[in-house]
């Protein structure tokens, strides 16, 4: 069974820089695994920061392009999301995701989460 912790979050300024990891129980290796993060602020929906195919392929949503990558280090069944010019708005609760599925993106739903990380970016 897939199994998800989120670390690495924080309080930081804006402008500031912030790197989320996540590591898995292994399932994930697999190369048909789809791997995402999503954020939640509060009194908002869930929505998906970026993705990251089998294929290593990405999705990132516009409001994070160019600011946020995400990766993966297969030898170590880590997914990480390294967040640079962070703002205000970027402030919400952030998870690790996973679903076994060649269709891949930010968007879609997955199947496995993890329980979440806070950051905070003040003004």
């Amino acid at each position: 069974q897939v199994q998800l912790v989120e670390s690495g979050g924080g309080s930081v300024q804006a402008g500031g820089s912030l790197r989320l990891s996540c590591p898995d129980s292994g399932y994930t290796y697999y190369s048909d695994y789809c791997m995402s993060w999503f954020r939640q602020a509060p009194g908002k929906g869930r929505e998906g920061v970026a993705a990251l195919g089998g294929d290593g392929s990405t999705t990132y949503a516009d409001s994070v392009k160019g600011r946020f990558t995400i990766s993966k280090d297969n030898a170590k069944n880590i997914l990480y999301l390294q967040m640079n010019s962070l703002k205000p708005e970027d402030t919400a609760m952030y998870y690790c995701a996973a679903v076994r599925r060649a269709y891949c993106h930010h968007t879609a739903m997955s199947t496995y989460w993890g329980q979440g990380t806070q950051v905070t970016v003040s003004a």
